[in-house]
């Protein structure tokens, strides 16, 4: 797949996406074969089609007078067309209308009318399955020596689901909605087939690719490889073609349907990262609400954190994960946390509950079996054993909710030894157990995760670093599950309850949370810190939170246990403050792969935090005993002489005006030192990054590069340094070390003291190789240049400048006309020196001097944290190390782990060590001579046609040229 693709996701699956085709026929596999899938899935818009969505349901004739009317209001002609839907659609009222029309501006105009809730643009999806078989293969989640060609039992046995089926119980009675690529019509493993519908365009039924047949099996199968519940009521949802596509449009008929059937428990083997498509997820929560049990699949991005797939990470879904043979979590399945809340805050526990997935058995296209192995494997597993349960407590049906579902199968599930929560959420399904829960349910209230332990490998990052004085917050984000009913609320401020006798005295405690508890669930933030009371107390301290919810006419109040474990402040040259605020991921916008090589995986989406994808560089450090904070708000808001170093890695976002000065006041006044690990930034390869969506007859095009070169370049300015439009990438040697260098930026100016160090290699100009590819599509030989990638400065009073902030707020400025965008092919800017734009004025300024103009209130927080650590100014400047690329520490799809660098680089700016290897590699000497780079002196700008400014927490949301106010702390 070519890297153009806007908003494609090729995730390395064992069975993950449920609408799936695969364009290679029908597979062939014995019961003996195993087959792995790579899905390619691609999200469009398509050209002048528009979901209309209503405040109710109506019937077709009012929801076509409601869209007359709102054009009417505005005089404009009627001039718009029904796209065709499934017949079925016409069948019941519906709360949304899909529309063709070319009427400008349609959004707008619509949305004014009192019965139009939203508009949005149609999506089509489209995805390609590729089955590969293994034989034979060798469990590499753990160190095992034997081997996993076939799962011991049949995955009935390993759940002993025959205890209920020699009760009598065996899935009657309850409704169970596969949404798939269908069944074929007399399939001999099925008995209880109540409906076949098709919501595609095609006029089939019938399974054309083996998936739905598959997952109904693990449900429902009769015959051979047997299902969980085997006579539950089947429906099954056609809701993909034999050609790869769907559409928005047909997912939310198909949810209309299924509410109105009124369907017990909905399978959804499907999977992506786009948590802000707002037509589907609301459809998931209007679902929730009306009782639908839904059970979604976790995701087939393991074993990286962050990488949660939606719907399974919505909080009223039941997110499974897949766990193999040995009763370990599965390396393919994802695991937490949810990143819908960063940068501000933390995200929550999933899955929900893990089981089998690895090479489970199902029913084939047209009888006989095969096995599959992947999340969208272990969902059906749990909704299967979810109808059995129900089945079995056919009285309790009035009280089963998704709430009250989650509570019986988290209360149930049996803890996994060797995996954190994060992991295996609640543990491993346990059916018997959930089943008796059931049988003795009564409504609750009941807590995600219901205690916290730091003491605890479980709560694992928790548990990871213990806490002390003068550390950011830890954050605790809770789901609260309302079993009483669909909606309730908070009554009042959660209240903290310290433990004296076990030193909760020592613990300040800040809780947000939400007012309404809907559909079926809440939200609780819980932030701790440690007060300066004895910054030497070395143990734990406990107390809880209490929580008043009123629901169902009835008032509740529920205890959330906390246990923290507390260490002595360490010394400042361990400690270590992470960027997280300046992270951006996809979704809300196009944020490219940090390596143009790996086109598989095209998006940045998995978080950029130390607990996901730096996870390794985390645990490295703590190994090593520093201490890491987190950072989720502006640069004003830290103290800096409680920190040794600043990490910056990758960022996106733009930087504060107010942020650019202080870091200046920070490194050169308080001895803060600064380590960032960037990567590429480009315009000409953004532009052939672009496509053209036929569909909306519109260019898309990244919103910035790997890294915001052009906001680092404002942030290192006032340091005399900056950043390249240069790609290099190879493998090169730094003393003993081989180092791949994985589309990294590199050093366009760096002070030329003798004392500091620039070390360079020889690598591939990998901006022209791709420019060159994708201009003639020839692959010509490459071209190989010597590049500076690392550089090391030590800090002089005598260098410094000094940013002077005006009202109009000059280090935004922008690049190209917009015209440059309609020619694929030209290269004018590539590898170009282009106009510097001179942001920093330079000004000899005193020891401890600060200019700031225009000072308005929230420029005096900045004013306040400096005026507060000059009190405790170290002596001496800081120190920077600045690395063009952070694949080497980024766990997603690092080839040569450098955290032996790192180690390097905090020694530097911790400690000023210098290491033997960086002194060797110097190449300041022939910089300081070199003529070439007298000539670098200009920087790569921005793209004039990015949408950053849309959701930036800096930009101004309406006009690209300013940036907000800064934020209060």
């Amino acid at each position: 797949m070519d890297l153009i693709t806007r908003t494609v996701l090729k995730t390395k699956c064992w069975c993950l996406i449920i609408i799936i085709v695969s364009s290679l026929g029908r597979i062939k596999t014995t019961p003996s074969q195993y087959a792995q899938l790579d899905i390619n899935v691609v999200l469009t818009k398509v050209d002048n089609e528009y979901l209309v969505h209503f405040t109710n349901y109506y019937w077709r004739v009012t929801r076509e007078k409601y869209i007359n009317a709102a054009f009417e209001r505005k005089n404009l002609a009627i001039n718009w067309t029904f796209v065709p839907r499934s017949h079925l659609s016409d069948l019941y009222p519906s709360d949304f209308e899909v529309i063709q029309t070319t009427i400008p501006n349609v959004t707008d105009i619509l949305k004014l009318h009192p019965a139009i809730r939203d508009v949005n643009q149609q999506n089509i999806i489209t995805r390609d399955l590729k089955y590969t078989p293994q034989r034979n293969q060798t469990s590499v989640d753990y160190q095992s020596r034997h081997l996993l060609g076939v799962v011991p039992g049949h995955i009935t046995d390993l759940l002993h689901v025959r205890d209920l089926w020699n009760r009598g119980i065996t899935g009657k009675g309850i409704k169970v909605a596969v949404f798939d690529t269908g069944l074929p019509k007399h399939h001999p493993h099925f008995r209880n087939v109540k409906e076949r519908t098709n919501w595609t365009n095609e006029k089939s039924l019938d399974d054309g690719v083996s998936h739905g047949t598959f997952v109904a099996g693990v449900i429902a199968s009769s015959k051979e490889c047997l299902g969980i519940a085997p006579d539950v009521e089947l429906h099954i949802f056609r809701v993909c073609t034999n050609i790869q596509v769907s559409y928005t449009s047909w997912f939310l008929d198909a949810f209309n349907y299924a509410m109105f059937r009124k369907i017990n428990v909905l399978n959804l083997s499907i999977g992506g990262p786009d948590f802000m498509d707002r037509p589907f997820v609301d459809k998931v929560l209007e679902l929730s609400a009306n009782k639908i049990i839904m059970i979604s699949a976790i995701g087939n991005d393991g074993p990286l954190y962050g990488t949660l797939n939606n719907p399974g990470d919505q909080s009223d879904v039941i997110g499974v994960g897949g766990i193999n043979s040995d009763d370990m979590v599965a390396k393919f399945s994802s695991r937490g946390m949810t990143t819908w809340e960063l940068p501000r805050g933390y995200g929550r526990v999933k899955p929900d509950i893990v089981t089998y997935g690895s090479h489970v058995k199902g029913s084939n296209l047209n009888g006989g079996c095969r096995s599959l192995s992947g999340t969208s494997v272990a969902s059906p597993v749990v909704a299967g054993a979810v109808a059995l349960i129900l089945s079995g407590a056919l009285p309790k049906l009035p009280l089963v909710n998704p709430a009250s579902v989650k509570q019986i199968l988290a209360e149930g599930a049996t803890k996994l030894k060797h995996n954190n929560i994060f992991e295996q959420g609640h543990g491993k399904l346990n059916v018997s157990k959930s089943m008796n829960l059931l049988l003795a349910y009564e409504p609750k209230i009941t807590l995600s995760p219901a205690y916290m332990d730091y003491t605890d490998p479980y709560m694992w990052p928790y548990s990871s670093q213990p806490m002390y004085c003068g550390s950011m917050a830890s954050i605790i984000n809770v789901t609260i599950w309302n079993g009483w009913s669909v909606r309730g609320k908070i009554l009042e401020e959660p209240q903290w309850h310290p433990n004296l006798e076990e030193n909760g005295e020592i613990l300040k405690v800040d809780i947000s949370y939400s007012p309404l508890l809907w559909p079926w669930s809440g939200w609780m933030a819980v932030k701790i810190k440690v007060k300066d009371i004895d910054c030497l107390y070395e143990g734990e301290a406990e107390g809880s939170v209490s929580l008043s919810v009123e629901t169902a006419g009835r008032n509740e109040t529920i205890h959330f246990p906390i246990k923290v474990k507390i260490s002595p402040k360490p010394p400042r040259h361990k400690r270590i403050l992470w960027d997280q605020y300046h992270n951006i991921q996809y979704p809300p916008g196009y944020i490219p792969r940090d390596n143009l090589k790996i086109k598989t995986d095209p998006l940045d989406w998995r978080g950029d935090h130390l607990h996901t994808n730096f996870r390794d560089m985390y645990h490295h450090l703590r190994n090593h005993g520093y201490y890491i904070d987190v950072l989720g708000m502006p640069f004003t808001c830290f103290n800096a002489s409680e920190y040794g170093t600043l990490l910056i890695v990758d960022p996106e976002e733009e930087f504060f005006d107010e942020e650019i000065q202080k870091l200046q006041e920070d490194v050169y006044d308080h001895g803060l030192g600064l380590i960032i690990f960037a990567d590429w930034y480009n315009t000409t390869v953004m532009r052939n990054m672009k496509f053209f969506d036929e569909n909306t007859r519109e260019w898309w095009l990244p919103d910035t590069g790997g890294t915001n070169v052009p906001a680092l370049n404002d942030l290192l300015e006032g340091f005399g340094i900056s950043l390249s439009d240069d790609i290099a990438e190879g493998y090169y040697e730094l003393g003993d070390h081989q180092v791949y260098y994985a589309s990294g930026t590199t050093l366009n100016t760096f002070p030329r003291n003798k004392e500091n160090i620039v070390i360079s290699a020889r690598l591939t100009d990998q901006a022209n190789e791709v420019i060159k590819k994708k201009s003639d599509n020839t692959q010509e030989q490459k071209i190989h240049n010597t590049y500076p990638i690392l550089g090391l400065f030590q800090m002089h009073e005598n260098q410094r400048s000094t940013m002077k902030i005006s009202s109009d707020l000059v280090t935004l400025e922008l690049l190209e006309d917009e015209n440059d965008l309609n020619d694929t092919h030209n290269h004018s800017d590539y590898n170009s020196v282009l106009n510097k734009r001179v942001l920093l004025e330079k000004k000899i300024l005193k020891s401890g001097q600060i200019e700031i103009q225009n000072k308005d209130k929230n420029k005096k927080q900045a004013l306040y944290l400096i005026n507060e650590s000059l009190n405790k100014k170290e002596t001496k400047e800081g120190r920077i190390a600045i690395m063009g690329d952070s694949n080497c520490i980024d766990s997603t799809h690092a080839e040569k782990p450098c955290m032996w660098l790192l180690d390097a680089l905090l020694a530097y700016t911790m400690n000023s060590h210098v290491a033997s290897m960086f002194n060797k590699l110097n190449s300041m000497e022939s910089y300081r001579n070199s003529k070439d780079w007298e000539l670098r002196r200009s920087s790569p700008k921005r793209l004039k046609s990015s949408k950053l400014y849309r959701y930036s927490k800096v930009l101004h949301p309406k006009d690209k040229f300013r940036k907000r106010q800064l934020e209060v702390c």
